[in-house]
This record gives C-alpha cells, sequence and structure tokens, in this order.
C-alpha cells in the first residue's frame, strides 16, 4: 500500500533539517505574501511560515542574496493558477540552502488540476511545481512535497553544483482516478525530478511516489543518483535524447537504489529521428521489483505518443554499465530486458552481477543478446 504522508511511512528515512535550521531573525520570517519580496531583497535568513501564495503569485526566490538559507514551516499552500507557464517556486542564486523545518509540508494543490492527461492536454496546469535556473554551490534538503499538478523538480539553465539531500516526494494521491480522469489515474506525468543542461548535480536520501520518471536526465553532465527509493513511476531514465537544444548526457551514476511498483526500473529513451549523445552511464546496485512494463530498457524509436517499433540511429549511445542490476518485472507480459538499438549507434555496453526475471527478453545488441 502506498504511504498516504510524506514525512513518515516510506522506505528511506530523511530528516526534515528540524535540528539544524537556525531559526531567522523575526523580521525575517515572512507568513504574509505581501512581505515575500521584501524578505527576499533584505534578508540573508528567512522562513516562511504557514505561506499562503494567492491565484498568480509565485514564490519567487530568484534574486536571494547570495548565501542565503530559507526555510520552509508549517503549510505552505497556493491558489489554482491554472497556466502552464506559471511556478508555483522558482529559486535562484548561489551558496544557497533550501530546507524544511519540522512538519512542514508544501502542498502543491495537485488536485485542483489533475484530469488524467498531465502536460498532454486536458486542461492548463502548471507544468513545473520548483525550478532551479541557473543555481550554483547550492543544498535544498528535507523537503517534504505533496500534490505537485505535473512535473515536480527542474534543474536547469546550467546550473551547478547543486546537492538535493533528502526530499520525500509525495504524490500517491493523483493514483486514484477523479472525475476528469476516465477511470485513469488522476495525476500524470509528475515526474519527480527533471535535470537538463546542467552539471555536477546529486540527488540522494530521497524517496518519491509518482506517476512518472522518478528522476529523469535529458542533458547534463556529471549527475549522481544515489539512495533514492521510486515508487509507482516510470524508473530511473535517461531521456527522452533528442529534438532539443541541448541533447547530451555524459556522466550519469544511478547508485544503491529501489523501484518498486513501476512500468519501468533503468531506462535510456532517445526520439526518433533526432541526434544527440548519451555516453558514460551507469547503473549500480539498483534493485527492482513488480516493473509492469521492462526491467532494463534502451529503447531508440521513442515517441510520446508511443513508441513507434523502428529504431533510428541519430542519438549515439557508447558506455554504458550495469552493475549488480536486479529485480523482477510483474508478469510475463513484461520484459525483463529490451534494447532496441538504431544500426551501429549503440557499443560498449558492459553488465555485471545483472539478473532481471519473471518476464521476456528481446535485444537487437549486442550481438551476443541480452544479459544471461
Amino acid at each position: 500500500m502506498r504511504s498516504s504522508t510524506v514525512a513518515s511511512a516510506l522506505p528511506i528515512a530523511v530528516s526534515a533539517c528540524g535540528n539544524s535550521t537556525t531559526p531567522a531573525p523575526a523580521a525575517c520570517t515572512v507568513t504574509n505574501y505581501t512581505a515575500l519580496a521584501s524578505a527576499v531583497a533584505n534578508c540573508t535568513n528567512i522562513v516562511l511560515q504557514d505561506l499562503y501564495a494567492p491565484a498568480n503569485s509565485s514564490i519567487d526566490l530568484t534574486d536571494l542574496k547570495n548565501g542565503s538559507t530559507v526555510t520552509f514551516a508549517g503549510t505552505t499552500s497556493f491558489g489554482d493558477t491554472p497556466d502552464h507557464d506559471f511556478l508555483p517556486i522558482q529559486i535562484g542564486g548561489s551558496g544557497l540552502t533550501i530546507q524544511g523545518a519540522e512538519g512542514h509540508v508544501l502542498e502543491g494543490n495537485g488536485a485542483a488540476y489533475w484530469d488524467g492527461q498531465g502536460s498532454n492536454g486536458g486542461g492548463s496546469k502548471p507544468n513545473w511545481f520548483i525550478k532551479l535556473a541557473g543555481v550554483s554551490d547550492t543544498v535544498v534538503k528535507g523537503l517534504n512535497i505533496k500534490n505537485w499538478p505535473v512535473h515536480g523538480i527542474q534543474i536547469t539553465s546550467n546550473s551547478s553544483n547543486v546537492t538535493i539531500d533528502g526530499l520525500n516526494m509525495d504524490n500517491s494521491a493523483g493514483f486514484e482516478p477523479n472525475d476528469l480522469s476516465d477511470g485513469e489515474a488522476a495525476a500524470h506525468n509528475s515526474d519527480g525530478f527533471g535535470v537538463s543542461s546542467s552539471d555536477s548535480i546529486t540527488i540522494k536520501n530521497t524517496n518519491v511516489v509518482n506517476q512518472d520518471d522518478c528522476v529523469a536526465v535529458t542533458s547534463g553532465t556529471n549527475v549522481v543518483v544515489d539512495n533514492v527509493y521510486c515508487d509507482g513511476g516510470h524508473g530511473l531514465s535517461i531521456g527522452s535524447i533528442g529534438g532539443k537544444s541541448d541533447n547530451t548526457v555524459d556522466g550519469v551514476i544511478f547508485s544503491n537504489s529501489v523501484l518498486v511498483n513501476s512500468s519501468n526500473g533503468a531506462r535510456i529513451k532517445t526520439n526518433s529521428n533526432t541526434t544527440g549523445l548519451v555516453t558514460n552511464i551507469t547503473y549500480k546496485n539498483i534493485t527492482m521489483s513488480n516493473i509492469t512494463d521492462y526491467g532494463l530498457d534502451v529503447q531508440q524509436d521513442y515517441l510520446n505518443g508511443g513508441p513507434t517499433g523502428e529504431p533510428t540511429n541519430g542519438v549515439i549511445i557508447s558506455n554504458i554499465t550495469f552493475i549488480d542490476v536486479t529485480g523482477t518485472v510483474a508478469d510475463d507480459d513484461a520484459y525483463n530486458y529490451y534494447i532496441l538499438c538504431g544500426d551501429g549507434s549503440c557499443s560498449n555496453f558492459t553488465y555485471e552481477n545483472v539478473l532481471i526475471t519473471g518476464g521476456n527478453q528481446s535485444c537487437n545488441y549486442p550481438s551476443t543478446g541480452c544479459p544471461s
């Protein structure tokens, strides 16, 4: 049974940072949205206490002073803003600490938007809940996040040296259908993390319960994802790659992580008839169970509307390592391994102690076939 609370009952124990926070001066404790801009402009230690952001009002932290600390305390909540481009929380700056006080929650108001279609259609809804853009030398830790509308946390725009540590992200309420979702899960496209065009990003010690990629790296370099527990989503993913302004992923390590009740486990997906590069990717000590589609998946025929079955070779995939990747798929309709590479576009795949059982397998690369 999936957890219905954020701060407890999830497999990875994470700190709410209550013992490590330093109380801000009273003048920098924000309890009313109208005081937020002044606190950002004038303070370096800010507490957002039970803050409600009205409709069309972002918690805008893009102009924080270098070295600032922001602590979310109590319940942070949002008015309805049915706008694809609206960002409920946006963060920018250098040397920042963004953290949660004990017992806090960021309530994303997803139920106001969920219609089973996510970003693929239906009503307008904020596409990302939290965006870190151009952020450097920053730590985000101990946040409890619930019910984000579509995608969760985006790290992008040349962000560097960012550590995400000890987050609990719980979108479990979105598995229930609602009046708009035609019997399907109400939440859709609810990725936990999206990393793009950034360098030296670490995501660790984190729980994600959601309905899409647990973590998706679509471009960037030197990304580490360690000790992450993923429930209900689409796996630990590279991609989709191709057809964007930045189509290179170089140097990603997924390690010491668990995936359960997910459609995919370890996945690399590239878009059909596009170009790009995916290289130096490692999946190490990954365990999975009850995977419904693909345990280990490399596909070069990806389209959001569904795979074509005809791989293309414009995206090069090289130096891919799977070490101690084990587990089970849900039944024999699923695939333990599914590798569909374009002609000559995959090279240097390494498997060490890889064993996924319970389903079918199909691999057109390497010539020796699937791992055995």
